[in-house]
């Protein structure tokens, strides 16, 4: 794991003044589905009663500052050390750390949501399962997750060159398999032709921790 890891973060890392360019201004969650589905997810954890939320892969910190601003206690943790650098810079009131999605610095049962836009894209299909039980690990029980991907329509993930690092796109009821093998509920999904030329769907799937 700590191979494709460190291409990740060094690629991420190489490219921060661009990406955030490109979606730090939100024009990302101006979509309206993507932008959607966000108010969903942070409205559902209002519901809970436990604000507090982590952005995991957060980049430049532009959607925990989203998720601040519907309502949540929401802090940013990202692989790359530049990323974090510059979400601390654009966002000075809220927090962000560097983190391992695989390890989170964060207690057991302690959050109300997990945002995962986009960030568990560049996991290896095999090494997925360990990733979403650490963010079971950190919800509390009826804890929200919301996974962001792109999705196929082809019976295996498959792996393409993303324009960062390479990432893989999932079959929609193959990654919610993982998500209910993993102790989640699934319960709903979202799929929308992307305004990109990849060809893939985008996919948003949320789900509950029981």
């Amino acid at each position: 794991m700590a191979e494709h890891q460190d291409v990740t973060r060094s690629a991420y890392d190489g490219v921060v003044e661009l990406y955030a360019s490109l979606f730090a201004d939100r024009r990302l969650e101006a979509q309206p589905f993507s932008r959607s589905m966000v108010a969903t997810f942070a409205e559902l954890v209002r519901a809970t009663g436990n604000l507090r939320a982590a952005d995991v892969g957060c980049g430049p910190g532009h959607l925990t500052a989203m998720l601040h601003d519907l309502g949540l206690d929401a802090f940013g943790l990202d692989l790359s050390p530049g990323m974090v650098d510059h979400a601390r810079r654009a966002h000075p009131a809220l927090r962000f750390d560097e983190a391992r999605m695989e390890a989170l610095p964060v207690e057991d049962s302690a959050l109300g949501g997990v945002l995962a836009h986009y960030s568990m894209i560049h996991t290896p299909p095999g090494e997925l399962p360990a990733l979403l039980a650490e963010q079971v690990r950190v919800l509390a029980p009826g804890g929200l997750l919301l996974v962001s991907f792109f999705a196929t329509d082809g019976p295996e993930p498959v792996r393409f060159d993303h324009k960062v690092t390479p990432a893989y796109s999932w079959p929609v009821d193959r990654f919610a398999a993982l998500l209910a093998g993993a102790g989640l509920v699934p319960f709903a999904r979202l799929l929308h032709d992307p305004a990109s030329e990849r060809g893939f769907l985008d996919a948003h799937l949320l789900a509950r921790l029981g």
